[in-house]
Parts: structure tokens; sequence; C-alpha cells
């Protein structure tokens, strides 16, 4: 999750207090201090999104809850902090960088304490969704804020720390919350979190400088509400359905809501003098090869960060730690390997990087669907590796090639649709796959049940490793058959999410989005 804001057209705002980016030895270690609280601010969303991932099995244990609801402790996050990303975005350049991060990383720390403190879900999925706000805005003012204080080869290389910290957050994020979930319980994951917000608040907000677009014109509120409340909608009609049914009228009234505000935010955007979301910028097909990568990405690597941990958790029933050790084989090659494809791009075109990168990791998604049912550690490790090596070249890419595929005037806009693209598309995409886990459950258990009801119930409680209540829903069915429905499931989704990753690198190849400067 590797998010960038809209920085680029920012580069030259004035700040409040009439001084430009300071390069002398006084401020620079202001400046030192202000990326590190960025940096400690963004290393804790990696560790959000992966640690309620591992907190699910436990949370279910703790505090039970309906199938539905333990899904939404990730997706409440991600949905919140993707459709708000741009929101928040143009919050800072009306209100100020420095106001917008200091409320975020506020709210994300009052917030991540009353977590520590919850024992009734829905409130926690609620909180989790402010959380999510919170984040958005620390994302959102931290990085606009850290484009101020660096100039040149300086910021380039500030925020390639800033991606480097997603990675790091990334890879040892599972196995921090493991240790934490599995010494001091799941609501320690909250409070590291927290912690290190605080860190962030304390040593980068006194030495922050104010700064605003001078040229904000002021905000697209029906923009953000409509584009907000149509992820949610069709977020809540995905997870609703595999229990009542795509065929549901409450589902299909969902996805029916969704559509309308999808069509509202469009026209809406048309016809706004300064819209949330440039549509135009869609017009550039190497614009539109540039975002099916975060997609791409998404179903092929980001949705296995919250699947395998429920799955070696609360299907195969390891303990915390060792779900996290074997996560860190996913995420670890995403600390060396965009390096390394920034390296390779000076002699080979990103599209074909790109496009092998991601027939890497759909060559490791087959590979994981061979043997994940086998309890065979070392390949189902290796093939998780393979996944990660593939997805890190793109990964390494995106980012650059978000703003070198349009005209320079549109690249901050065109780096604030690619961070929305992303993250947003993250929170769909694990609901999406989450449903899709459930519907193959239910579709093997209904043989294997006899017929028995409630499986329409248990299919999506074991599609988020909540085996206890599967077997309490299914009180004739044993541990084994449960087990041998979800590994049976999950072969399908693994060749499904196999065969999405080839579509995306031949798309990508197709379109081909490169470093160059000119533009289609």
């Amino acid at each position: 999750m590797n998010v960038r804001t809209d920085t680029t057209k920012n580069r030259h705002d004035e700040t409040d207090v009439g001084f430009s980016p300071t390069t002398n030895e006084t401020t620079r270690g202001g400046s030192y201090f202000v990326a590190g609280a960025v940096y400690l601010a963004a290393l804790v969303l990696p560790l959000s999104f992966t640690g309620g991932a591992v907190a699910t099995s436990a949370i279910a244990r703790d505090i039970g809850g309906s199938p539905a609801a333990l899904g939404w402790i990730t997706n409440a996050f991600m949905l919140s902090f993707g459709s708000l990303l741009m929101t928040a975005g143009m919050l800072a350049d009306t209100y100020g960088r420095k106001r917008v991060f200091t409320f975020g990383v506020a709210l994300f720390v009052l917030v991540s304490f009353g977590l520590c403190a919850i024992s009734d879900l829905v409130w926690l999925d609620v909180l989790r969704a402010v959380q999510g706000v919170g984040a958005a805005a620390a994302m959102a003012g931290g990085a606009a804020a850290l484009a101020q204080e660096f100039e040149g080869k300086e910021r380039a290389h500030a925020f390639s720390l800033l991606g480097t910290t997603f990675g790091v957050g990334l890879a040892f994020g599972p196995v921090v919350a493991g240790m934490l979930a599995n010494h001091y319980g799941w609501r320690a994951i909250f409070l590291s979190s927290a912690f290190i917000g605080t860190v962030a608040l304390v040593t980068g907000i006194p030495r922050m400088r104010e700064s605003r677009d001078p040229n904000a014109t002021g905000l697209d509120w029906m923009g953000g509400i409509t584009f907000t409340g149509m992820l949610a909608l069709l977020t809540w009609a995905i997870m609703q359905a595999p229990q009542s049914g795509w065929s549901n009228p409450a589902v299909i009234g969902l996805m029916a809501g969704a559509a309308v505000l999808l069509a509202f935010f469009i026209a809406l955007e048309l016809r706004t003098d300064r819209p949330m979301l440039d549509l135009s910028l869609f017009r550039y097909p190497r614009f539109v090869g540039v975002q099916i990568l975060p997609i791409a990405t998404c179903y092929c690597f980001v949705v296995l960060l919250v699947l395998l941990p429920m799955q070696f958790i609360g299907i195969d029933g390891y303990g915390e730690i060792k779900a996290g050790l074997m996560m860190v084989a996913l995420s670890a090659p995403l600390l060396v390997v965009p390096s390394l494809a920034t390296l390779l791009s000076r002699w080979l075109p990103a599209a074909l990087l790109c496009s092998v990168g991601l027939l890497i990791a759909a060559a490791g998604l087959m590979l994981l669907s061979n043997v994940v049912s086998q309890h065979d550690l070392r390949a189902v490790v290796a093939s998780m590796f393979l996944i990660g090596l593939g997805t890190g070249l793109p990964w390494g890419l995106m980012d650059g090639l978000s703003i070198s595929v349009v005209p320079t005037e549109r690249a901050g806009m065109a780096t604030g649709i690619f961070s929305t693209t992303r993250v947003a598309g993250e929170g769909l995409g694990i609901a999406i796959v989450g449903a899709v886990l459930a519907t193959l459950i239910q579709h093997h258990l209904a043989g294997a049940s006899g017929g028995m009801p409630h499986v329409a119930t248990a299919a999506p409680a074991l599609a988020v490793g909540d085996m206890a209540k599967a077997l309490d829903l299914l009180p004739r069915t044993s541990p084994t058959t449960l087990m041998i429905a979800y590994m049976e499931a999950f072969r399908t989704l693994l060749h499904v999410l196999a065969a999405i990753t080839i579509a995306a690198a031949i798309a990508v190849a197709l379109l081909k989005p490169s470093h160059a400067s000119k533009h289609s």
C-alpha cells in the first residue's frame, strides 16, 4: 500500500509565513524530524492493515460476531481510507497540510486507544472506519508536507524512503502483530499503533511548517460524498451476498444504489470546474494501463495479506507468531525488488518489467494452489516468495509511471487518481475476493453436508477463518470436511486470481505504459 498523494502540483506553493522549502543547516534538522514523523505515521498504516487481518481470528474467539462483521474489521478501514484520500488532499491544499496531518494522526491515535477498550464488534468496525479517516488525513497531509521540506534529489530520496517505510510495514507487520497478539492479546496491536502515532505527533508537529495551495478554489463536497457512498454501498452488497444470496432484493438494491451514485458522481465531475477526480485523464491509454497495475497487484498480492493469515491461524491452526513469520516470505521481497525494478528500467521498458513481474506472480499463485492443501511449509513459503518477487517489479514502477504517462501539468491530479485507485481498489478487492471465497466454500459444503441448514451462514464464517462457528452451525460435519471444503474453494480462488493477473499482464503489455515523454 505504497500511497502517494497529490503533491507534484504543489511543489512551488508558498507557506503561510512566506518562506519556501529551506535547505540551510539550521532548518535541515527540523526537516529530518518532519520526515521522520511522516515515516512513522506511514509505518502504522500497513501495521493497521495487516494487523487487523492477523487479529481477526483472535477477535472472533474473544467477542464473537457474524462473518460479515468480522470482514468489516479490515474492509471498514480500507474503505474509508481509500475513498477519502483525495478529499483529504483537497482539504490539505485548502486549509493547510500541517493542520490536516495533525488532525489525521491525532484522530488515528485516539481511535487506536479506543479500539483497545472496545468489546462490541459493531463498534469495533465503526472505529476501524473512523481510523481509516484519520489515516487518509495523515497520509495526504504528511506527503504534501514532506514535499515542501525537500527539493530536487532530496525530495526524490525522501519519497523513496516513504515507499521503503511501507515495504518494511508490509514485511514485518504480520510478525509484529502476531507476536503482540500471541503474548498480549489482539488489543496490543492497536495499542502499538497508538504509541507510534503519538511519537509522530510529538516529534514532527512542532517542527512542521504550515502551507496551503494559494490557488485552491474550494472543495468538491458532492464529489467526495457520492464517491464514498458508492464504494460503501458496493462493498456492503458484495459482503452481504454470500450469506443472503446474489439475487436477494437487499443485495440488488445496494448494487443499484451504488450504480446510481456512480453515475451521479461521473456527471458531477464532468461539470465541475475543479473536480476531485479529473476524468479527462482517462483519455490517455497509457494512463489507463497504469491504473491496471494497482488492480493487478491487489489481486495477486494484497488480498493474500488478508486471506493467508486467517487461513494459517483459523483453518490450519498455526499460532499467530508462526503465521506472521510465514507471511514474511510473501512481503519481504518488496524491501528489495522495487529498487531493483527501478534500476532495470534504465535499460528495459517499464511495461515489459511490469508484465514479466505479473506473470511471475501468476506462476506463484498456481504453485500455491498446488501445495497449500498439502501442509508442505517449504513449498508454501517458496510459492509465497515467488508471488512477492513478481509483485515487486510493478510495485517499484507504478508510482513513477502514474505521473510519467500524462503531460507534466496534469501530474498532480494523475498521482491523486492513482492513489485513490490503489487504496480504494484494494478495499473493494478484499471484499470481492472474500465474497467469492465464501461462495465457493458454500458450493463445496452444499454437497458435503448432505443438505444441512445453515450452510449459507457457515461458509462466510469459514472464509474468515472462524472454524469454531462453522462447526457450531454444522454440528454433524467434521472439521476435516470443513477443511477440505475450504481448501478446494481456496484452490479455485487462486486459479481465478492467477487468471486475473495474467490478463492484467497482457493488458499492460498492450497499453505499454513507459517513462517516455510522448503521450497517446
